[in-house]
């Protein structure tokens, strides 16, 4: 379906622009952009996590091929080095051979023995010259081949630290990764202990039913002790005059003493 919006779309912005001469392609283009930036930012965020795990996986493949390549060219340079070896090796024997026969002739000899055959000054100079061309050709091999083996060993070391960074950056994005789901996981908490305080309205509420309910049971229980202390049984004892006088003695301490000083002879009388 977004497919198809996209092509009516274009084909709208096309006919628009052939017909009134309206550069609309420019709005297209916004309109596709905000199109994937609307759907990027309506995914959840742990499907998001899991596709950059994926993406981090998908790193599997191409990292191994590259091990791959930098293991076939190890095996490469370690056989130019082996080359690299017989050839100094040859070239060293070539250039003690051409020594050793440019010191015999220098002797002035019209015969030379060697390898218990005898040849001629002619042909020891033919064989000498033959051996100088090959070794001055298989001095340039060695040289380029030298320069080769450099080459190559310098975009193999540059291969390793290429694949020491791909490998270094994909831990880190695993760590990332990690740190994000925590993150994720601490806000999903954050989240879900904000939705249960808004039940704290209700609890409140609750607590204040219950608070007044004890209120009233308590205000009944104290009624019902004033109605025992004021109207309960008959005292059928009668009030002793001198504790009334005490009492309200007692009670109005030396605020009024004259007072009692009269109740006290009144009572006398």
């Amino acid at each position: 379906m977004l497919k198809k919006m996209i092509l009516a779309g274009g084909a709208v912005a096309l006919l628009s622009t052939m017909t009134m001469g309206v550069p609309l392609f420019s709005y297209a283009r916004c309109g596709v952009d905000w199109l994937r930036s609307s759907t990027s930012d309506a995914m959840p965020l742990e499907w998001e996590l899991k596709r950059a795990r994926q993406m981090i996986a998908d790193l599997k493949p191409e990292i191994e091929h590259n091990a791959k390549r930098i293991a076939l060219e190890k095996v490469e340079v370690a056989r130019l080095e082996t080359q690299m070896s017989d050839t100094d090796q040859r070239l060293a024997k070539t250039q003690a051979d051409i020594e050793r026969l440019s010191e015999d002739l220098r002797k002035d000899s019209h015969l030379y023995t060697y390898g218990g055959r005898t040849y001629t000054s002619a042909q020891v100079k033919n064989d000498l010259s033959n051996r100088f061309s090959r070794f001055k050709t298989r001095k340039e091999t060695a040289e380029k081949l030298e320069k080769m083996l450099s080459a190559r060993k310098s975009s193999l070391q540059s291969a390793h630290e290429r694949m020491d960074a791909m490998l270094s950056a994909k831990r880190q994005l695993e760590v990332e990764v990690e740190n994000l789901q925590a993150r994720l996981a601490s806000l999903r908490v954050a989240e879900t202990s904000s939705e249960l305080a808004l039940d704290d309205s209700h609890l409140s509420k609750t607590r204040q039913l219950l608070d007044e309910i004890h209120a009233r049971i308590d205000v009944a229980e104290e009624t019902m002790k004033v109605d025992v202390e004021y109207f309960g049984e008959i005292d059928l004892d009668e009030p002793s005059e001198e504790n009334l006088l005490d009492e309200i003695t007692s009670y109005f301490g030396d605020e009024a003493p004259s007072t009692s000083k009269s109740l006290v002879s009144i009572q006398l009388d």
